[in-house]
């Protein structure tokens, strides 16, 4: 079984005010920068976008093709995101392998999926019996988010992973197992800011941490640690035996960036504000506090775009959407403006293939990292990560950097070399699902 290990750190050296807005970025003149059309992006032939007025036939034949590419390739460079445009669905998304699927809504209940969005333990064998494949030990690499998902009458809803696998902003209206329903492995798991209406049975998963949540339908199992921070219904406090540990509230987080589009059919990317003392989801007693960004600011890259194009676009002052596949950088991406959000779509991934780092960040408020996965190259890389410089001493106690489902891997698709995954300077930083 992989050690790893879901987070939520808030990093504070310097008592807080109150939590500021995040300001939008100054606009600076964008040169020769790529311009996005904030009506027809281009989002890259590995984002699949489905309207109300998608062929039924087609939307699942199209899910059914990504399932059966994703199914087990843990380690290939095929990457997907799959979006739903506010509307109701029949559906069955099957997530495999280096996959998200996510609603367009600004609340998760604009997209109803009357189906299952589910997560199956079905194709890695456990223990010495070739003919059982319940382990789901290596259910990494995908996430659903921002969407409400009505299963049909009578059945589970099943999501058997282990890590780096985010259940994020998600309206469950069923009951959950989060493991294959017999007797196989799980270990671990991650729910933020998602109401689950239905009980949830954890079966034989080892670890879980729930944030921020609703359980309305409360929770039953644990093995070894469960957590739950500012979420309602969770299990008291009782660990270790069984082994829950409550904290009744979240002391600090700001919940993961995420793209929307509105009446017009513009795009955007919702930041959320900072959230202090907090219980509960953001959004379930309307729209939560934050800024809705132009996805004009933004630079929409392609795994093609090389690091100095990027930079272009960074130091132009730009917010970086990264769309699905793999950046091979012969260079380190570089955010030095303040408040700069750079959300990955479909596990958008960076490889630095000449030793440096894949990004760093400056010593400055309010950066976003989102839904990245960080692969390290052939040629060791001193660190993979840096968020601000050594020495750094600044307080952003009131506009922190944030990480939301950032991942780091060392080895898999190739023999990784680093020497730190991730290497925080600054002050204030809050790590929201991390896994090192």
């Amino acid at each position: 079984v992989m050690a790893a290990s879901a987070v939520l750190a808030g990093l504070v050296n310097a008592p807080t005010a109150g939590a500021a807005p995040h300001p939008q970025q100054a606009p600076k003149p964008a040169g020769a920068v790529r311009a996005t059309d904030p009506k027809a992006p281009d989002l890259g032939p590995n984002t699949y976008v489905v309207t109300p007025n998608t062929p039924q036939g087609e939307m699942q034949s199209k899910l059914d093709e990504i399932a059966k590419k994703q199914h087990t390739n843990q380690f290939g460079e095929e990457r997907n995101a799959v979006l739903f445009q506010p509307g109701t669905y029949n559906a069955d998304v099957n997530l495999g392998f280096n996959t998200q699927v996510a609603g367009l809504g600004m609340s998760p209940d604009d997209v109803n999926i009357n189906g299952h969005v589910h997560v199956e333990a079905d194709w890695l064998q456990q223990g010495d019996d070739p003919n059982y494949k319940g382990n789901a030990t290596q259910n990494f690499w995908r996430s659903a988010e921002n969407m409400a998902v009505q299963p049909p009458s009578g059945e589970i809803e099943r999501w058997a992973v282990s890590q780096a696998a985010p259940y994020r902003r998600m309206h469950q209206k069923g009951q959950m197992q989060l493991w294959d329903g017999g007797d196989g492995w799980a270990s671990g798991g991650f729910f933020a800011d998602s109401k689950i209406d239905g009980l949830v049975e954890s079966g034989s998963q080892q670890q879980f941490l729930t944030r921020n949540s609703e359980l309305n339908g409360g929770w039953s199992g644990s093995v070894w640690n469960m957590v739950y921070e500012g979420t309602n219904g969770a299990p008291a406090q009782s660990f270790p035996d069984p082994p829950n540990t409550n904290v009744p509230q979240t002391s600090k987080v700001r919940e993961k960036p995420f793209l929307n589009i509105d009446a017009q059919g513009a795009y955007h990317v919702f930041v959320p504000a900072v959230r202090e003392n907090s219980v509960g989801t953001s959004w379930g007693s309307g729209q939560p506090g934050g800024e809705n960004l132009s996805l004009a600011d933004f630079f929409v890259a392609k795994p093609t775009d090389n690091a100095a194009t990027i930079n272009a676009a960074l130091d132009a002052g730009k917010h970086l959407l990264l769309t699905p596949g793999v950046y091979h950088l012969d260079d380190t991406l570089r955010v030095k403006n303040p408040n700069t959000v750079v959300l990955g779509l479909g596990l958008a991934t960076l490889t630095p293939d000449t030793g440096k780092q894949a990004i760093s960040v400056s010593d400055v408020d309010g950066v976003e990292l989102a839904g990245l996965l960080i692969d390290a190259g052939e040629q060791n890389s001193p660190s993979l990560v840096d968020i601000g410089e050594r020495g750094a001493g600044a307080d952003h106690a009131k506009n922190p950097t944030s990480l939301s489902d950032v991942f780091f891997r060392i080895g898999g698709p190739r023999a990784g070399k680093a020497t730190t995954s991730l290497h925080i300077n600054s002050n204030d930083v809050l790590i929201d699902n991390t896994w090192l």
